[in-house]
């Protein structure tokens, strides 16, 4: 049973933590710190080692209200169409830095609103993407589908072009939520798309849910979480909106005086929990679902799942290639990140430069808490003995740490043959315990809330 009083006194309601999707978070990263090194990184990626792609498409016909990420709205398909020519630019220089024969383990479209683009350049991007090396026998190719913007010839170029998974966008079927975010989309639509999806072969499926938004409560939600499960989804993720106004101006378009506080939001949350739970999903970390059968669940099981900046994943690459403006790329040595102005980016490539202008080199210390925060936010344990061979980290070290979060959390985290496991209410505070482990400091409050 959930201890409220435990989460109220371990400030859950009001803790303002990062997401962890990135250790050190990216606000932490430097200029200038990873623009030369980023060739030198590219070079030194073993040859036959797995290597995934994510690709940014910032922009959107409609730009929702509730949208924190970095997009822009968009009239006519010029500009779409010089940005994509800019990303087969960068496609190729990325070319020239690559050892030999690398193997794409995945490929991700993702914005912003990747199917705004025509089926021509849709064809075009995807295949200078598969271009770039063979193929890994599990290798997949996702796409991040809004129902609005798609039609009968894009998803038959996708489906031709080896897509076998779609992140489909819900957030919330209710309608009088949907108008106070700026998003419109109706189940029946929603349902057509999914269906066109399974018609064309497309059967793994993601839906992305929010809760938290506003005027939403548990029965709006509940209806819109039965009508999402009746999709039959083999994943679901279910996040907290970030409320975050002062980083995404269209947020204030929403008032904030219709927001849950964060006792509602914690009890929207398990609301959809529950729901999902009885229809035979499982739970896997901290904000996602899984259907038995689904690879992020037997990754779970399996103890392989890993933490990326889309969520969990269950892709066993350890580089991670990011294409486009703003995107961030992960290496075994550290971050970079492209030039978050689509200006600035094009600039850069169409110069005939990578367009990194940020990162971050790992230390030994970050390997370290980065590697018991991905543990705590996947399983929910922390294994010492597991630590110090994943960071190459001496135990002494590793033992500080979990001395260190014993003391600070001593109600929460129970001692298992050598493995501290997080308790229930423990693992609803698994964000702020987490943050405890993080060594940079900040500006708490430009975070998003912790649950």
């Amino acid at each position: 049973m959930i201890d409220a009083v435990q989460l109220q006194k371990f400030g859950l309601f009001d803790a303002r933590v990062p997401r962890y999707t990135s250790y050190p978070p990216a606000p932490h990263f430097q200029p200038a710190v990873a623009p030369e090194a980023t060739p030198r990184w590219l070079a030194q990626l073993p040859p036959g080692s797995p290597l995934s792609i994510y690709v940014h498409i910032p922009f959107c016909r409609r730009l929702c209200w509730f949208c924190a990420c970095r997009t822009q709205g968009v009239r006519s398909a010029d500009p779409v169409r010089a940005y994509v020519e800019t990303l087969l630019q960068e496609i190729r220089l990325i070319r020239q830095h690559l050892p030999e024969m690398p193997v794409l383990s995945r490929v991700h479209l993702g914005g912003g609103t990747p199917t705004l683009l025509t089926v021509e350049m849709l064809q075009r991007l995807i295949a200078a993407l598969l271009d770039l090396a063979p193929m890994a026998t599990d290798f997949e190719l996702s796409v991040e589908i809004d129902p609005s913007e798609i039609d009968d010839a894009r998803l038959d170029c996708l489906a031709e072009m080896g897509m076998n998974r779609a992140s489909v966008g819900v957030q919330d079927f209710d309608p009088h939520v949907q108008d106070i975010i700026g998003r419109r989309q109706s189940f029946d639509l929603t349902k057509d798309v999914v269906d066109a999806l399974r018609a064309r072969g497309v059967f793994s499926i993601n839906v992305d849910m929010l809760y938290g938004l506003p005027d939403q409560n548990q029965a709006r939600l509940t209806e819109t979480t039965q009508k999402v499960l009746s999709l039959n989804p083999d994943r679901l993720a279910l996040y907290g909106y970030a409320h975050v106004p002062w980083m995404s101006r269209r947020q204030r378009l929403i008032p904030a005086e219709t927001l849950p506080d964060g006792e509602a939001r914690l009890m929207l949350f398990h609301t959809a929990a529950r729901l999902s739970a009885w229809d035979g999903f499982h739970e896997i970390g901290i904000d996602h679902f899984a259907r038995p059968d689904d690879g992020l669940a037997r990754a779970h099981a399996q103890r392989t799942m890993r933490r990326n900046f889309q969520g969990y994943t269950d892709d066993p690459a350890t580089a991670l290639l990011g294409l486009g403006a703003s995107a961030i790329s992960r290496f075994p040595q550290g971050y970079a990140q492209n030039a978050p102005k689509t200006a600035d980016y094009l600039a850069r490539i169409r110069a005939g430069q990578l367009a990194v202008n940020r990162g971050h080199v790992f230390t030994k210390d970050d390997k370290l808490r980065s590697a018991m925060i991905e543990e705590l936010l996947c399983y929910f344990t922390v294994t010492p003995r597991d630590i110090s061979k994943t960071a190459q980290a001496p135990m002494h070290k590793v033992r500080a740490l979990t001395a260190q979060m014993k003391e600070a959390f001593p109600t929460l985290l129970d001692d298992w043959d050598d493995q501290l496991v997080l308790t229930p209410t423990g693992r609803v505070l698994a964000r702020v315990i987490a943050a405890s482990l993080d060594a940079y400091t900040g500006e708490k409050n430009r975070h998003s809330a912790a649950i």
